[in-house]
């Protein structure tokens, strides 16, 4: 069996004559124009020639890149857990690809021997993950939900545990699953960084920024230990960490919390026995030899940096590509009677979970207007700076306004959730202090 490392959360195992390609996400620009590879990544498409399964976890778009499925066969069939809303399922269908859905934590031979069993993350709280909106737009109700996978292949002879972006507070139950069925793992991908907006995107001068992103990064190299450390692999291959920011959120890059692939590493075998390895795109690691097909060449920091602030900091986001001059008079109409009906499915759901706060939430709409919306069903109103900073309690979302727009017209164009991991969203809390029903009933505002 052999295990082949492309780029974040994209591998593939290739075993008994098949392969299995996972979360592909090969081109730049997801999350509207925020996301990017580094080292760059050219695309090889007769690597791609062979495959015979895609397994999809989530619907992130660095592990369901609508753009890198446009690059495939659409004959190739895609596994993915059978979740309860369909939205990932209709999503890849729209592509034209068949779609196979499986059932929590079922072990199904694929053909020659090979299986794979995929295996549904519950218990999930945005906290864990570092995202504050959490992801709402699949989640069946507020509570325990069954957002996220990991994935289980093996061939009878080697086993390969994916954890793709489970952190582990998600996956006590599941890993317990993995324990009681495989007697060994001999490989275990795991992440080692968060991609929330915390720290990056709120309103903290520079040494609590500094801070907190220094606690967000040990966080998630801690939660990569504890899975070692349940898990017991013979071999350990970090992964799904490797974005940047471009555009104008390159000056955001360094306090995210995220550390270098290498310092994973690093953090793993100093606080765990198990052997830890690195590998670069295109290459592959043989469980049967236990050797890699070239040795790692590490990142070079300083070509990195340059290639931030001198290639990918000049690209436009998404949005910038549609003309802003004056934006919001020209949609004026549409942007109010949005707001409207986004605010009725918002308290519909805001209702249906029971969330009741004094905190207001605010909207940036333009230079001196906000939109201010209550959280225990007194309405929503406009209001000026002055008014807004009278305020006792608030958390307040600025964004650009023809991203709002997108956002506001439904997920089909743009989502919160999206939004916020792309980093597109500047945060102010007054206190700060997270409530987790806010967060969650704005992934319902929208049209």
């Amino acid at each position: 069996m052999k295990v082949w490392y492309i780029k974040s959360a994209t591998v593939s195992v290739e075993t008994n004559g098949v392969i299995i390609l996972t979360d592909p996400w090969l081109t730049d620009g997801e999350y509207y124009g925020s996301w990017y590879h580094y080292p760059p990544l050219e695309f090889d498409a007769s690597f791609f020639e062979n495959i015979d399964y895609i397994y999809v976890s989530h619907i992130h778009p660095d592990h369901f890149s609508k753009s890198t499925f446009q690059k495939f066969n659409t004959n190739i069939p895609v596994l993915i857990h059978s979740y309860d809303s369909k939205f990932l399922k209709n999503n890849i269908e729209r592509l034209g690809f068949t779609v196979v859905e499986l059932q929590h934590n079922t072990r199904t031979h694929l053909k020659n021997g090979v299986y794979i069993n995929i295996l549904a993350a519950d218990n999930c709280n945005p906290e864990s993950c570092a995202k504050f909106l959490g992801c709402g737009i699949v989640e069946v109700k507020y509570g325990s939900t069954q957002i996220d996978t990991l994935c289980v292949i093996d061939d009878g002879k080697f086993t390969v545990v994916n954890t793709n972006d489970c952190p582990f507070d998600l996956s006590r139950e599941t890993l317990e699953l993995i324990n009681q069925q495989y007697r060994t793992i001999d490989l275990l991908l795991v992440g080692y960084a968060g991609a929330g907006p915390y720290p990056q995107c709120f309103n903290l001068d520079e040494t609590e920024k500094q801070k907190a992103a220094d606690r967000k990064r040990i966080q998630f190299l801690d939660y990569g230990v504890k899975f070692i450390h349940k898990l017991n692999p013979k071999v350990v291959l970090p992964f799904a960490g490797t974005y940047v920011l471009g555009g104008k959120l390159a000056k955001l890059q360094k306090y995210r919390g995220v550390p270098e692939i290498e310092d994973g590493a690093a953090y793993f075998s100093e606080n765990t026995s198990a052997k830890v390895i690195l590998l670069n795109s295109y290459e592959y690691y043989d469980l049967e030899t236990t050797t890699s097909s070239k040795p790692y060449i590490p990142t070079n920091l300083v070509e990195k940096e340059n290639y931030i602030q001198k290639t990918l900091s000049k690209h436009l986001l998404d949005y910038e590509k549609i003309d802003g001059q004056d934006y919001i008079n020209r949609h004026r109409e549409e942007i109010f009677s949005l707001i409207g009906n986004a605010y009725n499915r918002f308290e519909n759901k805001r209702k249906e979970i029971g969330f009741n706060s004094e905190t207001k939430t605010l909207i940036f709409l333009d230079t001196d207007l906000w939109c201010k919306i209550s959280n225990n069903g007194e309405g929503f109103s406009f209001v000026n700076d002055d008014k807004k900073n009278r305020i006792e309690k608030f958390v307040s979302y600025k964004l650009d306004i023809r991203l709002l727009h997108k956002i506001l017209k439904g997920p089909r164009f743009a989502h919160w959730n999206n939004a916020e991991i792309g980093s597109h969203i500047e945060y102010e809390r007054k206190p700060n202090i997270f409530e987790r029903g806010l967060h969650y009933s704005m992934n319902f505002f929208h049209g």
